[in-house]
């Protein structure tokens, strides 16, 4: 059976656009119509490589946490063949990063401590409506992993974002708030707090290589 997976994974690998594709989403998460734009492949022949990427499992299409009628594309990082295809990438220019999700409660303070611990980048964290406190599950998640968040209380994006920062927002509603056109990337992360405890530790997991990417390219790019 793994052996198999394998085969489907490097023969949905072995096509030049669908190389791109991955590539494309190496930093970031991409609605359709942004991945064709960046990888230049029209809606058709986009849908079918896409098709092959997802049936190797390489690829995951989720609908949005904000606007229901969009989806995001994200590659499936706990495949090793992933983390090891993708091309590193370019970090957006930008003097500092900034974390963004809707309460800046639970996954941006994660994603913003995980960078601290990656790289030597100034990082903040804020969100589109910050809640009255850090949730409890993120706290005790970061504690199990040695860290702790950089600020003891969640703070407001528009106090806290400039037009020099690198805006990371790692969940579908703080995207679609703040517009594209004033995000540098972003992660579709679904929100911990309406799911069960472990979804909290589900959520750091996904944060950890995404961070562990955008470090890599701050440092080399």
């Amino acid at each position: 059976m793994i052996e198999a997976s394998r085969v489907r994974a490097h023969a949905a690998l072995a096509e030049p656009r669908r190389l791109a594709i991955v590539d494309a989403l190496a930093l970031g998460d991409l609605s359709p119509g942004e991945l064709g734009e960046r990888t230049g492949l029209p809606s058709n022949l986009l849908a079918h490589h896409l098709g092959v990427l997802k049936a190797a499992g390489l690829v995951r299409r989720r609908r949005s946490d904000g606007d229901g009628r969009r989806s995001y594309l994200t590659l499936a990082w706990e495949d090793p063949i992933v983390a090891a295809t993708a091309a590193h990438g370019v970090a957006p220019p930008g003097t500092r990063v900034v974390f963004v999700c809707s309460a800046n409660s639970a996954r941006s303070q994660m994603a913003a401590s995980l960078l601290v611990r990656a790289s030597d980048s100034p990082v903040a964290s804020a969100g589109t409506a910050p809640a009255d406190a850090l949730h409890p599950l993120a706290l005790a998640e970061l504690a199990r992993h040695g860290l702790t968040p950089l600020a003891p209380t969640p703070a407001s994006a528009a106090d806290v974002v400039t037009d020099s920062d690198i805006v990371v927002a790692v969940c579908d509603n703080a995207y679609e708030d703040l517009g594209a056109p004033n995000v540098a990337l972003h992660w579709s992360v679904p929100d911990p707090a309406l799911g069960h405890a472990d979804a909290f530790g589900k959520a750091f997991d996904d944060l950890t290589p995404r961070v562990a990417r955008l470090a890599d390219a701050l440092t080399h790019g």
